[in-house]
C-alpha cells in the first residue's frame, strides 16, 4: 500500500512538471502561462528568486515594470540556459535573441491574484532558428529550456498550469514571422533578419570598444517619464559568446504604452479592479539591442519595432495598431538616437 501511494505521489509531481507538447497543428502562444500562485505577489517573486539557487538557469536581472495607475503588479526575470545555449553554440550570431529567456510574475484579475508566465521559448526558436539546419534540435532545445522553467517555478505555492496566451501562431506561421494580416505592411514584410536595423557599424577589432561605447550611451541617458521616449536604461547586458551581446532594455514610456495598447481592446479579465489585463504581455520587455561581430564587422542593430510589437501585440487588434501608428517608430527612433546621436 505504501509502495504504491508513493508512486503515485512521484507520478503526480512528474505531471505537475512535465513538458507541454505541441501537435503540428496547434497554436502556439509567443507567451505561456505556466503556473497559478497561492501567495501574494511579494512572496512569489521571493520564491522565484530562491529557486534558481539550485536550478541549472541563470538569472542575469529582475526588472519592476511600472505599470499604469499602479493597480497591477509585475516583476520580470531575464535568464538564460547553458544547456540550450550550448545546443546553438554554432548558430549565426543573429539568432542570440532566442536565447534570452524570460519570466514574468504578474497580478490580474478582481482579487489581483499572482501568476507566472514565460515568453515562450519555442515560438521563439520557431523564429529564429527556422532556416537553421538544426532546426528541429534546436525546437527540442527550447522545450527543454522550457522545462527547466516550468520545474523552476514549481516550489511556488500553487499549481502547475499550461496556457497557450495570445498572440498565438501556428509554427509555419512562426517560421515565416513577417507581421500579422493587413498590418504586414506595416512591418514591411520583413522577417527577423531584415528586422534587425543597423545602428552603426565598426570594425570586427573594436567589438568590446564597441559594446562599452553602446552601454556607457545608453547609462548615460536621461531617462524621461511615461509621455516621452527620451532615454533607456539597461536592465542586463549578457555576452552570451565571443561574437554576440545581448543589451535589453527599456523605459517607461514603452512600459506604458505596451500595457495601455494591449488593454485596450480586451475585454476577457477586464474589469474596475482589474483594468489592465495587458500586464500579461510584459514579459516582452526588455526589448534587444544586440552588439554582433559578423565577418569583418562588429554592427550593433535593434528590431523595427512594428515587427516586434506585431510579434508580441497583435491581440490587441488592429484597430489598435493604426490608432498608435507612431508609437513604433518613436521607440526605434529614440533607442537609435540615444546609441548613436
Amino acid at each position: 500500500m505504501k509502495a504504491r501511494i508513493w508512486m503515485a505521489v512521484i507520478t503526480i509531481a512528474a505531471l505537475a512538471t512535465a513538458p507541454f507538447s505541441f501537435a503540428a497543428d496547434d497554436d502556439i502562444g509567443i507567451f505561456e502561462k505556466i503556473h497559478a500562485s497561492q501567495v501574494s505577489f511579494d512572496e512569489t517573486t521571493a520564491a522565484v528568486d530562491a529557486a534558481f539557487a539550485t536550478s541549472g538557469l541563470m538569472l542575469h536581472a529582475t526588472h519592476d515594470v511600472r505599470l499604469p495607475d499602479d493597480t497591477h503588479k509585475a516583476r520580470v526575470f531575464v535568464l538564460t540556459s547553458p544547456a540550450y545555449a550550448d545546443a546553438a553554440k554554432d548558430e549565426a550570431p543573429n539568432t542570440i535573441s532566442a536565447q534570452i529567456l524570460r519570466i514574468a510574475v504578474y497580478t490580474s484579475g478582481d482579487e489581483q491574484k499572482t501568476w507566472i508566465n514565460t515568453a515562450n521559448p519555442v515560438a521563439h526558436a520557431m523564429v529564429y532558428y527556422a532556416n537553421s539546419p538544426n532546426y528541429d534540435v534546436l525546437v527540442d532545445a527550447a522545450r527543454q529550456a522550457a522545462d527547466e522553467i516550468r520545474q523552476l517555478v514549481a516550489s511556488v505555492p500553487g499549481e502547475a498550469v499550461s496556457a497557450q496566451l495570445e498572440p498565438a501562431r501556428s509554427e509555419k506561421h512562426y517560421n515565416k514571422f513577417k507581421g500579422d494580416g493587413p498590418a504586414r505592411m506595416m512591418a514591411k514584410f520583413r522577417n527577423f533578419e531584415k528586422s534587425q536595423l543597423e545602428i552603426l557599424e565598426d570594425s570586427a577589432d573594436d567589438f568590446d570598444a564597441v559594446v562599452e561605447r553602446v552601454e556607457n550611451a545608453l547609462r548615460n541617458s536621461d531617462v524621461s517619464g511615461a509621455d516621452d521616449t527620451t532615454g533607456w536604461e539597461i536592465v542586463t547586458a549578457i555576452r552570451l559568446r565571443d561574437d554576440a551581446v545581448y543589451i535589453g532594455v527599456t523605459n517607461p514610456y514603452i512600459e506604458d504604452k505596451m500595457v495601455r495598447i494591449n488593454s485596450r481592446f480586451r475585454k476577457d479579465g477586464k474589469s474596475d479592479a482589474s483594468p489592465y489585463p495587458g500586464v500579461d504581455h510584459v514579459t516582452a520587455l526588455p526589448t534587444d539591442v544586440l552588439v554582433l561581430k559578423e565577418g569583418g564587422n562588429t554592427r550593433v542593430v535593434h528590431y523595427g519595432q512594428m515587427w516586434r510589437m506585431q510579434l508580441y501585440f497583435w491581440d490587441s487588434g488592429y484597430r489598435a495598431f493604426t490608432a498608435n501608428v507612431g508609437v513604433p517608430s518613436a521607440i526605434a527612433n529614440s533607442i537609435k538616437d540615444t546609441i548613436n546621436p
